[in-house]
């Protein structure tokens, strides 16, 4: 039986946020939902809606849920020693200024861990695009302040070369900074760019429905340049990637085939 009440929310905040919540699994958000405007006092989707209209702190609260931030430097580090290893030198053998894509940013860890293995690469003036649906989650971005526990996983070389400390907290070094583009955008959305040597969106689609995937690997794929490469999360293996112009040429990498 349909939830009129959860129903009519997704309609309300797709009218007047802009964001379609149909595209996630129905499932996983309602629980991560429902969860949220009952520890907030709320007894309804609905009445829940009319307050974050009125109240900027539930608002970016629920955004942050909806947009399920979770960034880590280095997540999952044998891959990224992959790309560092592996296929930056190959893109920049291509190419003497990468342009790259960090789709769903978060707080900035996954582009200022590209920034980094991209300086070290000595690539020429790359140029970073890093987006993400929340606003405030691109405000920490921008900043590039990090808490001890945020860079534990960081290569202490690079950690000494890349950040400052001042008194707890890690401040990313302007080097980087001035490589990153951050940007507010909708994956579901939005017209993306073109030209891409590497996007990297990963650990997002997992939270999507297929439909929703599909067409977003379908956008990816035409934003790459011919033999760009898709970078994906863990638990994000794309099946029958041919369909997309992609085709598997490590673990959670495909490479966009010339046509």
């Amino acid at each position: 039986m349909e939830d009129l009440d959860y129903s009519l929310f997704i309609r309300k905040v797709n009218e007047n946020l802009n964001l379609d919540l149909s595209n996630y699994k129905e499932t996983q958000m309602k629980r991560r939902l429902t969860s949220l405007y009952i520890k907030r006092g709320f007894t309804s989707f609905v009445s829940y809606f009319n307050a974050l209209t009125k109240d900027k702190d539930l608002m970016n609260e629920f955004m942050d849920r909806v947009t399920i931030n979770v960034s880590e430097f280095w997540r999952n580090p044998t891959r990224w020693t992959v790309l560092e290893q592996k296929y930056i030198p190959e893109m920049l053998r291509r190419t003497p200024r990468l342009k790259c894509w960090s789709a769903a940013c978060s707080t900035g860890e996954e582009p200022y861990t590209l920034a980094m293995l991209l300086m070290e690469a000595n690539a020429d003036r790359p140029d970073i695009l890093a987006m993400d649906l929340d606003d405030l989650v691109l405000s920490k971005a921008l900043k590039g302040e990090y808490i001890e526990r945020s860079v534990r996983d960081i290569p202490p070389t690079y950690l000494t070369k890349y950040f400052s400390k001042v008194n707890d907290t890690y401040l990313v070094d302007q080097s980087l900074k001035k490589l990153i583009r951050f940007r507010k955008g909708n994956l579901l959305l939005d017209r993306f760019e073109k030209d891409f040597d590497l996007i990297i969106c990963r650990n997002v689609m997992i939270y999507f429905t297929e439909t929703a995937k599909q067409e977003l690997y379908h956008k990816f794929s035409q934003s790459l340049k011919p033999d760009g490469l898709l970078f994906v999360g863990s638990t994000e293996q794309i099946f029958s990637p041919a369909q997309y112009h992609l085709e598997a040429v490590d673990s959670f990498f495909y490479r966009k085939m010339k046509v």
